[in-house]
């Protein structure tokens, strides 16, 4: 493994690669007001929902680190401390993209990006109307968090209205692949977040689960199952029963497996991971925990 110490390489390489390994991020696409009215957008990928009550969102306007030099963003915030956050789906990426260009601060990214104004309804800054969610926010606090070029400004914003489009909500939650966001990884690279890129991951936080540690050596030494496996049978709350056993074991798979072999060895330890290994890819970790622990009870 590489192992890098800040400060020994410079500040372009450490930044791709803290945005390679620290992604994917989500985007907040920002819009802001200056001083004679001109509305400017710019996208930041250093950004989070930090707090739901009250609710607060933070992103970070960096010195850039060619020139440390800060954006026009920064310069709007100081000035009014107001701004929206709007969200980045796939349908305005390539918009947002031509946005992000550092234009001269009298010219208004809206018209650049072919991007529409939305007027808002509690600050001066408006909205994106092609984005398919709005935070309209007002700024509690600006921390800087240095003076050469790569510094970020932490921007703390506290959320005054959000504003969901109707067609990204399944009842009162929105959904993954209707709202189809955008994510930044390192250099020019994106991630859609939709389709087969997202998937369900259900562990209760509540209730104890067995670990890795209750888990016998011949599973937790697989060479078929992999960590991501055994964490699905780590994450489950109690042993097969002794019914589900018996029930496997009369089963055709396993009487495949064991008509092969004479007594409990390494091919038959296989032979019942990879039968475990198929439950666990079928959606069922209790039918693969019973699989696995027929080695045991067979022994």
């Amino acid at each position: 493994m590489r192992s890098i110490t800040p400060g020994e390489i410079e500040t372009k390489d450490l930044h791709q690669f803290i945005l390679g390994a620290v992604a994917p991020r989500p985007i907040a696409f920002v819009s802001t007001i200056d001083d004679k009215g001109v509305a400017n957008i710019a996208p930041y990928s250093f950004f989070n929902a930090f707090s739901s009550n009250p609710p607060v969102l933070v992103f970070s306007s960096n010195r850039r680190v060619a020139d440390n030099t800060t954006k026009d963003t920064l310069h709007n915030i100081e000035l009014n401390q107001e701004l929206v956050v709007n969200v980045v789906n796939y349908s305005i990426v390539r918009q947002m993209a031509l946005a992000s260009i550092s234009y001269p601060s009298d010219v208004s990214e809206f018209s650049k990006s072919g991007l529409t104004p939305l007027a808002s309804e509690t600050v001066q800054p408006p909205r994106i109307k092609e984005s398919p969610a709005h935070f309209e926010c007002k700024v509690s606090e600006i921390i800087t968090l240095g003076e050469h070029g790569g510094a970020g400004h932490l921007i703390i914003c506290k959320v005054l209205k959000l504003h969901v489009d109707e067609a990204v909500l399944d009842g009162d939650r929105i959904n993954p692949h209707k709202i189809d966001l955008v994510g930044r990884m390192g250099r020019a690279h994106y991630v859609r977040a939709s389709g087969d890129n997202i998937f369900d991951i259900y562990q209760s936080v509540v209730k104890l689960a067995l670990g890795f540690d209750e888990l016998p050596p011949h599973l937790t030494n697989s060479t078929v199952l992999t960590g991501n496996d055994l964490a699905q049978i780590a994450g489950l709350y109690e042993f097969p029963t002794d019914a589900l056993i018996q029930e496997l074991l009369m089963s055709n798979d396993v009487q495949e497996v064991l008509i092969r072999v004479e007594a409990p060895d390494d091919t038959m330890l296989e032979g019942l991971h990879k039968l475990a290994k198929k439950a666990l890819d079928e959606g069922n970790p209790e039918k693969a925990f019973g699989l696995a622990m027929l080695y045991e009870a067979i022994g």
